[in-house]
């Protein structure tokens, strides 16, 4: 059963995509003049993650506590990385953004080119002149006042623990002097597990943090920067885990999640 509607999951999101691919080129074709951060066509992306997790049965994903409507211009916002679902999840945030991606999903016929038209980063993994490239653009869409999405772990864990973060987004956010926005994913390890086509049954939440202000710092407290995000990231899931049965634990009341 869970492989038949698993294969109806796949082409739901499918679906999905491929009308979505359509209204997004539309909107990219007649705003591409004048909409010079690419909101309207990013915007129109990340809704489309957000319809294909609410018409995705196994998913019951939401964001859970006070999300701001907005963040700063001058953001580097940066999660932990459960799985492939995390992108669906973080959806949810009602802001725009661009996202580093890996350079492989950038070729995936119809996603890859909704990303192309969001304005995401493309990066290829162990590539320094990739990677140099792509903090380029990043700071970039930072100048033109459009947040950055990050996950500094680099690629998803395999297990409950947070793997080391690497140091590209808090040199970015220091460069810049730009504010690092920390937030929290939970539940999604299920959902799309890593190395599987598989779906599973998943309550997943993302919940936001406190900004961390970059101004005054130098590249020597990168550490420093890391450690304070971090630990609110390794906090913010924590409170999360409750709620979403990660870890073992049981899910009680959600009627704080929205």
């Amino acid at each position: 059963m869970n492989a038949l509607l698993s294969i109806w999951t796949w082409i739901e999101v499918g679906l999905v995509a491929l009308v979505g691919f359509f209204v997004q080129l539309t909107l990219f074709i007649f705003t591409g003049l004048f909409d010079k951060r690419r909101y309207v066509a990013g915007r129109c992306f990340r809704l489309i993650g957000f319809t294909a997790a609410k018409l995705t049965p196994f998913w019951r994903f939401s964001t859970h506590g006070t999300i701001p409507d907005r963040v700063a211009p001058n953001t580097v916002v940066v999660s932990n990385h459960e799985s492939n679902a995390d992108p669906f999840l973080i959806s949810h945030l009602p802001w725009e953004m661009k996202w580093l991606g890996k350079k492989s999903l950038f070729r995936v016929p119809v996603v890859g080119w909704m990303m192309s038209m969001a304005g995401d980063i493309p990066v290829e993994r162990g590539d320094r002149d990739s990677a140099t490239g792509a903090m380029g653009r990043c700071k970039a869409w930072l100048a033109k006042g459009m947040p950055v999405m990050i996950f500094p772990e680099g690629t998803r864990s395999k297990t409950e623990e947070l793997l080391p973060f690497k140091d590209g987004a808090f040199r970015l956010a220091i460069e810049t002097q730009a504010d690092v926005l920390p937030l929290a994913v939970s539940g999604t390890r299920l959902a799309l597990p890593k190395h599987s086509w598989r779906f599973a049954t998943s309550r997943g939440l993302v919940t936001v943090g406190t900004p961390i202000s970059t101004k005054g710092m130098t590249l020597d407290d990168v550490e420093k920067l890391k450690d304070l995000a971090r630990a609110q990231i390794e906090a913010l899931r924590a409170s999360l885990k409750p709620l979403t049965g990660s870890g073992g634990i049981a899910s009680p009341d959600l009627g704080s999640a929205r």
